[in-house]
């Protein structure tokens, strides 16, 4: 069955509902009693009155003979599948392995066995398709079958004709590139700015205010949205949203959009071409509902666990020679899976700024550390602190030697770009020293619709006075389509941002509307990112590993597949990066599983069979 059929048949997955049991039983039974016919030999283990200890020397045998006909040629398998084959390999031995079983505290062969004895219960669908890939990858019957565009033709006397073949091809697969992206909306065109000026205009005159208020950034912060009533007179609610919003505020979870970041949504609700922008602010119903359950029950929410990083407070350390600094606890509006909005109690509270005991207590700290030589004041965002507290703080900063670079962790230039004064601009300049220290902004674009001419104008100004500007995306189900981050890349290149991380969503359970696999991003970059100019891929794919930092995707020795659980989920260990002079234990990471990411990509529109290869990245 295909999966777009599946999906229309059965609706989107519900990540929640972790036995698979959404399915249909005849559902699950038909694609289980497929995988046995694809692998009898498998089949017939598992089905034996044999010990588990048994049957994994029988499996593992198996396995190895695969590896070394694989190695040896004995299968022909082109070079894209052999690789897999080697991959899938490797990762089926580390699932069925003992060491695997005991970190998890689960055995998929044990459950693979009462499979083969037909207790079929606890089976999810997504388990099934997830071993059926692996078995598939194995034999070189991943179905990815290339379509050569030319050949190579070193032997070819005329090398010219070679290339000019080579040449048109490539033709070829840009104009696909440049078509897939342009599936996508960016601030920057002609029709997004009209119609966001027509919002302005709107928003304005519900506020009562004029176009010199609307580029004050303080009177764009005296107005921020706070509640549904007034959002929803302001655009187009969905039930949902509506009755997400007055709950959050309602119980007291921080919430706030800046009039200018509104403006970027359209007016209707149909989420078209803004369903990020309302994505990033507009929380989900369930990521409400478990906010307030979980501090109900008291659970502790710092998911990075800053609180074992933090050698006192407004100071987190977890490299040798990187410091936060953490001035100022909110920011001028709320972004729904920040890392650290639990800490936040409401948007541009008062008593967001730290004690001066305390801000002065880190600073000395600092100071004293000299071994750290870079320093991330963020927070919060503490770009909408007044030019004169901002003043003080960097001064202190810039006083130290041991500090060769400023880094200002902010996401005004997406969301407040008036806050980038002439005047705060000179402020970050007047630190810089060629030679001795530098200041650099980094900032928060998640799509290529938060990209426009004002924030253009923001970090051009900064630009002009040699203050870089980076970026730092969230990779999440809103973003996660084919060329979706390609085509954000180019529009910040556009306006002089350059790309730097991309962040895989963190396993936070509040936020699993947004999550999405691991093998997406890796897919991303190196099926697409990869394609594009290499100014336009200078980001790195990583994840973030609570109280340790990131670990960066695409080094294969950093993480490893240990396990795939019964609702379809794989697990990773992550290797310490530190582990070379410190204790430090490997972590273990539940991921989404890949069914459940294709089921919510196709409720969007996108066909399957675009991401078929996500299988086989790990």
């Amino acid at each position: 069955m295909k999966l777009e059929n599946l999906f229309k048949e059965h609706g989107r997955l519900d990540l929640r509902k972790l036995e698979g049991n959404f399915y249909s039983r005849s559902l699950v039974e038909k694609q289980l009693n497929l995988f046995w016919t694809e692998n009898p030999v498998f089949h017939q283990f598992v089905q034996q009155n044999a010990e588990l200890e048994t049957v994994r020397k029988w499996v593992y045998n198996y396995l190895t003979d695969y590896e070394r006909k694989t190695l040896n040629n004995q299968f022909y398998l082109n070079m894209l599948d052999r690789n897999i084959a080697r991959k899938c390999i490797d990762v089926m031995k580390s699932i069925f392995s003992k060491r695997s079983e005991d970190l998890t505290g689960y055995s998929l062969l044990h459950d693979l066995i009462k499979m083969g004895h037909h207790n079929t219960m606890q089976v999810s669908l997504s388990l099934i398709e997830e071993l059926r890939h692996l078995f598939l990858g194995m034999k070189g019957n991943t179905g990815s079958r290339r379509q050569l565009l030319f050949v190579n033709q070193a032997e070819n006397p005329d090398s010219r004709q070679a290339a000019v073949i080579r040449s048109n091809a490539l033709n070829m697969v840009s104009a696909q590139i440049q078509q897939k992206m342009a599936r996508y909306r960016c601030g920057l065109d002609e029709a997004v700015v009209i119609r966001r000026t027509l919002n302005r205009n709107r928003i304005l005159a519900y506020f009562g205010g004029t176009k010199a208020d609307w580029h004050d950034w303080t009177w764009q912060c005296r107005h921020v949205i706070r509640d549904a009533e007034t959002l929803g007179k302001l655009i187009d609610l969905t039930p949902g949203e509506y009755e997400a919003v007055r709950t959050a505020v309602r119980c007291k979870l921080p919430f706030g959009i800046t009039p200018y970041y509104l403006s970027l949504m359209d007016k209707e609700p149909g989420r078209d071409f803004d369903h990020a922008v309302r994505a990033q602010v507009i929380p989900p119903l369930s990521y409400v509902e478990d906010m307030i359950d979980s501090r109900r029950r008291g659970v502790d929410l710092d998911f990075m666990g800053e609180k074992d990083t933090s050698p006192l407070e407004l100071v987190t350390r977890r490299y040798p020679m990187v410091a936060i600094l953490k001035p100022y606890n909110s920011c001028a509006q709320i972004c729904v899976y920040c890392q650290r909005n639990w800490e936040i109690d409401d948007v541009l509270a008062e008593e967001a700024k730290a004690p001066e005991n305390k801000l002065d207590a880190a600073l000395n700290w600092l100071g004293a550390n000299t071994s750290i030589n870079e320093i991330l004041v963020t927070g919060g965002d503490p770009a909408v602190m007044s030019d004169e507290i901002t003043r003080k703080i960097l001064d202190r900063l810039a006083c130290m030697q041991h500090i060769r670079r400023i880094r200002i962790g902010t996401r005004v230039p997406v969301v407040l770009p008036m806050r980038i004064t002439d005047r705060y601009a000179d402020l970050l300049a007047s630190l810089v020293e060629p030679g001795q220290r530098e200041v650099v902004m980094m900032t928060h674009f998640e799509h290529p619709y938060e990209v426009t001419p004002e924030s253009m104008e923001a970090v051009q100004r900064l630009k002009a006075r040699g203050i870089p500007v980076y970026n730092q995306t969230v990779f999440t189900i809103e973003n996660a389509r084919r060329y979706e981050m390609a085509c954000l890349r180019v529009a910040l290149r556009k306006i002089g941002v350059d790309p730097y991380y991309t962040f895989n969503t963190k396993g936070k359970e509040e936020t699993r509307a947004y999550r999405v696999p691991i093998a997406r991003l890796v897919q991303e970059q190196v099926e697409e990112a990869r394609l594009t100019p290499g100014l336009d891929r200078t980001d790195e794919g990583v994840f973030n590993i609570p109280r340790l930092g990131k670990s960066y995707l695409r080094a294969g020795q950093d993480h490893e597949v240990i396990m795939v659980l019964a609702n379809g989920s794989r697990v990773y260990e992550f290797f310490p990066w530190d582990q070379n002079f410190a204790d430090t234990k490997p972590y273990l990471y539940q991921d989404v599983p890949v069914l459940e990411f294709l089921g919510a990509i196709c409720q969007r529109g996108e066909n399957s069979e675009d991401y078929k290869t996500i299988w086989y990245y790990f």
